[in-house]
């Protein structure tokens, strides 16, 4: 059985597009969808009944939330004691797959990466009790893969000024602590040549969306892609990622 995975930070709640943004999400005909920066309980809503989701949930106060073709059998948010954000922890129907929710700080800067890690360490250890089964770490890391850089005068003007007060250089290791944790990036590893980057939609230069799975289990990842279609151009400033797997 294939189960498809897809991750989308719908921008500042979605509010006034989400018509557009149900037209991305029904051209990917997704099992499962994990928003970031779904801040308006109304817009999920919205999204829900586009969508034909059975099930659409926010978390209060979180940017965290998801649609689901069929009822769950649980969700959670997790806000570990020592991290400032939580995560989603959602159980799809069937028990066959868990998956988790992530929305990391943002601003490409090296203070602000220091705390992405701070926050990425204490997922793991909450989540450490399930690593022997089947499960996903998706959603909007706000950091770069290391060796997957890119030049500061071609970011957004609104993310350029941490980086100049990092001195232009940041250590990335947040997404090196997932990889070394034991985890699969399986974009890069299905696509090893492709950029694959997701913000912003209008010229792509960052690849900050990203699909993990326990690396002994890369191969039940049959597909996993950005999502360029037309409505997202106007729906976020993020392209969201789909990804197919083997649940059974």
């Amino acid at each position: 059985m294939t189960f498809r995975l897809l991750t989308y930070n719908i921008l500042k709640g979605g509010i006034g597009r989400t018509q557009a943004i149900a037209d991305v999400i029904n051209a990917c005909h997704p099992d499962l969808v994990l928003l970031q920066e779904a801040t308006d309980a109304a817009s999920v809503a919205l999204l829900a009944k586009a969508t034909g989701m059975a099930d659409g949930r926010t978390f209060q106060r979180q940017s965290l939330g998801f649609l689901s073709r069929e009822p769950v059998a649980s969700c959670q948010w997790i806000r570990p004691r020592v991290s400032r954000h939580a995560f989603v922890e959602v159980v799809p129907r069937g028990e066959k797959l868990r998956v988790f929710g992530v929305h990391l700080s943002a601003v490409l800067a090296a203070w602000t990466e220091q705390r992405r890690l701070h926050e990425l360490r204490a997922l793991l250890r909450s989540i450490d009790q399930h690593r022997g089964r089947f499960h996903v770490l998706a959603g909007d890391f706000n950091t770069v893969a290391p060796g997957e850089g890119f030049e500061i005068g071609q970011l957004p003007m609104r993310l350029r000024p941490m980086m100049w007060l990092s001195g232009g250089r940041v250590r990335w290791r947040t997404i090196e602590t997932v990889i070394s944790a034991g985890y699969c990036d399986a974009f890069r590893k299905l696509h090893p040549s492709e950029p694959g980057m997701t913000l912003p939609t209008h010229d792509p230069m960052l690849r900050l969306d990203y699909v993990f799975v326990p690396e002994a289990q890369c191969d039940r990842v049959l597909q996993c892609d950005v999502v360029k279609h037309p409505a997202a151009l106007g729906a976020s400033d993020h392209f969201p990622v789909v990804a197919d797997l083997q649940i059974d």
